[in-house]
């Protein structure tokens, strides 16, 4: 097992060797328009609806595993969230391919994804309130909860990373990215 002392080492490989995915995925409609200040109801509605279409198979996958209460699994599940903002999400379409998340490596790489995506919604979140759009539930994360929520990710991460898994944890987090990207850019 890693210490947390090597903790940066699985982060910074991480956010190495995933940056390409990470950021062809921030290249979609919705991420242009909230950078170019044209951000419209419409654009962030199909936007959370891709999101959510990905989210409810994923977080039922997830469901589908009981890894231990460290890894606090209910409270990192948000579709429920999206429902909150897009009342009609039920009605939305499904992604029909998801990660494997059949072992502890494979799903601390698609929680890298998913996760880290809660600190970036805080952002998001002000760019909405900004723009007057008032869909903003899901962007919001874990409210107060997502610094200690990331962190005590980071903490499992740390604690489940071995030279073993690495490699599978990183692949894990590369095909999450270009699942959810393959999925969003869908029409």
């Amino acid at each position: 097992m890693s210490t947390t002392l090597e903790r940066p080492v699985i982060l910074q490989r991480l956010r190495r060797e995933t940056h390409p995915y990470h950021e062809a995925l921030e290249q979609n409609e919705f991420n242009q328009a909230l950078t170019a200040g044209t951000l419209t109801s419409a654009a962030t509605e199909r936007f959370l609806g891709k999101l959510y279409g990905f989210l409810v198979p994923y977080e039922a996958a997830l469901r589908q595993h009981d890894f231990g209460p460290e890894w606090q699994l209910e409270l990192r599940q948000r579709a429920h969230l999206i429902r909150e903002d897009l009342p009609t999400a039920d009605a939305l379409p499904l992604c029909p391919v998801m990660p494997r998340l059949d072992t502890r490596a494979r799903l601390l790489g698609a929680l890298y994804v998913l996760e880290g995506s809660t600190l970036g919604g805080q952002v998001i979140t002000r760019q909405l309130a900004q723009a007057g759009i008032g869909m903003r539930r899901y962007f919001s994360g874990h409210a107060e909860r997502t610094g200690p929520l990331w962190k005590s990710f980071c903490q499992l991460l740390a604690a489940e990373a071995t030279d073993d898994n690495e490699a599978d944890i990183v692949a894990a987090a590369i095909q999450t990215f270009q699942l959810l990207h393959a999925w969003i850019e869908q029409r």
